[in-house]
């Protein structure tokens, strides 16, 4: 047991148990009454109803936090990694094919793993509090789709990857690191017109009101973009959501159908104003420059590491490669991700108030946007008060409560 063995399986631990911490203080932090302020989202029961939905799915994660660390550790320490390397050296094709079906048998490991939690999850959980709309056809059909998809995208990623650092020389991490953000940006830009429909219909909104207000609103703002859809969201889930995909000429406004059932005209415009906002302080092309830069440091210290003999003793190897350093790699980065994760969270959250700030001082009205999410807050449930330090951790939006807040006080400053 060298010293990568124990970085690793300590850093693993301890995400395990600052998860679990983090579920078992929010779960304590359930409350019978709503915080003040808050009192007219739900009444009683959708209250009560909203709590329970906390408390299945946070149980719920519980054990499937727990069943895929013990499968992880069953799997490493019996040398299941090395298992999978030596039956795909047997069939004795190049190091790029075999890295290929490396991480594709691996990947279908963890998918087989979290299949069952995933449909329980879908037509036990979702189905009981009434957000469920997918059918098992459906699910099955999705599932296919994904399968074609990643394998579609993600072959030829890894083979790049691979070659790279296999034929490169010193600066194979830079040559990846290019090749990453080439192909990255060009599926942000194929994918609203190519692959978002491969799942969802997007239909153009019909001429309307609505049609009117949120063209009139982008107007305003010097906002542009090539039209407003509707996305048949209704046909998996009740849960709703309103987001912009791609750029210039593909970008589009993607609104769910059951976003635009849930709220009127105006708290929609309120809605779509804050994602412009997002676009207006730069928040998408920050985050996309953070991604990068996050990328290219993952490339630099895997070059670091690409074939280091202490990485492969702690996993059980008796082959060294590429492909399976890139794996180990990951494993290896999980002590970064723990401190990078709360710095890119808070980030986030910072966006978001902004963001809501954008969208008051545009529409140049003050209660919209606050009805808007108490109602979104309504129809999905969400927990009205979660302990902080799982709001430090693992939140990318503020809790509405705290949303509601610096709304009303940019209110009291106008």
């Amino acid at each position: 047991m060298n010293i990568l063995f124990w970085i690793i399986l300590i850093a693993i631990i301890l995400e395990f148990i600052i998860d679990t911490i983090l579920t078992i203080l929010n779960i304590r932090s359930i409350n019978t009454t709503p915080p003040n302020g808050l009192e007219d989202i739900y009444d009683s029961q959708e209250y009560k109803k909203s709590q329970e939905y906390t408390l299945t799915r946070s149980k719920f994660s519980l054990v499937v936090n727990l069943t895929q660390i013990i499968a992880m550790m069953i799997f490493w320490f019996s040398g299941g990694f090395n298992f999978v390397d030596q039956i795909i050296r047997t069939l004795e094709f190049n190091e790029i094919i075999n890295g290929i079906l490396f991480i594709f048998i691996l990947s279908g490991l963890s998918m087989l793993l979290s299949l069952p939690f995933d449909l329980y999850g879908t037509f036990v959980i979702e189905e009981k509090f009434g957000f469920n709309k997918m059918t098992l056809s459906t699910y099955i059909t999705d599932t296919i789709k994904s399968l074609i998809l990643s394998i579609a995208i993600g072959a030829p990623l890894i083979a790049g990857i691979l070659f790279f650092f296999g034929y490169s020389g010193a600066f194979a991490w830079i040559y990846a690191w290019i090749f990453i953000i080439i192909i990255s940006l060009i599926i942000q830009v194929i994918a609203p017109i190519w692959i978002m429909p491969i799942f969802n219909k997007f239909t153009p909104l019909e001429d309307s009101e609505l049609r009117n207000l949120i063209i009139e609103y982008t107007k305003s703002v010097n906002f542009t973009f090539g039209n407003i859809f509707v996305i048949d969201g209704s046909k998996r889930s009740n849960h709703s959501n309103a987001f912009f995909t791609g750029f210039g000429k593909t970008k589009r406004i993607a609104l769910f159908d059951t976003l635009i059932d849930q709220l009127n005209e105006q708290e929609i415009v309120s809605v779509i104003a804050h994602e412009v906002g997002h676009s207006k302080k730069k928040h998408i092309i920050t985050s996309t420059i953070l991604s990068i830069i996050n990328t290219g440091v993952m490339f630099f210290l895997l070059s670091l590491f690409i074939e280091n003999s202490l990485l492969f003793e702690a996993f059980y190897m008796k082959e060294v490669s590429i492909y399976a350093s890139i794996i180990f790699f990951g494993l290896l980065f999980t002590p970064i991700n723990l401190i990078l994760s709360p710095v890119l969270q808070f980030i986030s959250r910072k966006n978001e108030y902004q963001a809501d700030k954008w969208s008051v001082e545009t529409t140049k009205d003050k209660n919209y946007l606050i009805s808007g999410l108490k109602k979104l807050a309504e129809k999905n449930l969400s927990n009205l008060s979660p302990h902080p330090l799982l709001v430090f951790f693992q939140y990318s939006h503020p809790p509405i409560i705290d949303r509601i807040k610096a709304i009303n006080l940019l209110k009291e400053k106008q």
